[in-house]
């Protein structure tokens, strides 16, 4: 990172560092993207996270990676219990999601979290009552990058809705934007 401009290289010779970075950032931004709740669990921690890096990997065994910034709650959860959900939810849903922007108070309930009526399904990472469909997995590889590491998960479990009139939240549904 350049220490006075906050900006992330590499650059080409000659460009302007700003504005290499700016159009970067839309190019990556533009990227078709879901937008996902990720449930974690260690022992008796939980936690639920909004989550858009993520996506199938292998077919056989079937393999979902998610990416998780490394100072997040959550990656902690996912590296030391080696579970997780991949919630996947309907475009009516798109307001929940700013819901797991940050970590959430867990009182115990495992049918509850924060406020949110959750299940535990085989691996106990908590999955939402309210997800159309759901991935549950079993932490096969970690992958260090930068930011950010790459957990892979074999599923384990999964259910839900999916096909023809199921309107899946993708990131371009909200106002957010992550990454780039």
């Amino acid at each position: 990172m350049a220490a006075d401009t906050g900006l992330v290289g590499p650059f080409p010779d000659g460009s302007d560092p700003v504005e290499y970075d700016r159009l970067r950032r839309r190019v990556l931004w533009a990227l078709p993207s879901g937008l996902y709740v990720l449930g974690s669990r260690a022992g008796n921690r939980r936690n639920l996270m909004t989550l858009n890096w993520a996506g199938q990997v292998a077919a056989d065994p079937k393999l979902v990676a998610v990416s998780v910034e490394a100072g997040a709650v959550t990656h902690g959860l996912v590296h030391d219990g080696a579970v997780f959900s991949l919630n996947i939810l309907k475009r009516d849903d798109r307001s929940v999601v700013r819901k797991f922007v940050k970590p959430l108070e867990d009182s115990g309930d495992p049918t509850d979290l924060a406020g949110f009526a959750v299940r535990a399904e085989a691996t106990g990472a908590p999955v939402l009552e309210l997800a159309v469909a759901w991935l549950d997995c079993e932490v096969r590889t970690e992958v260090p990058c930068g930011s950010h590491t790459v957990f892979i998960g074999e599923v384990v479990s999964c259910g839900g809705q999916t096909g023809e009139g199921v309107d899946i939240l993708r990131m371009e549904d909200t106002r957010m934007n992550y990454g780039g």
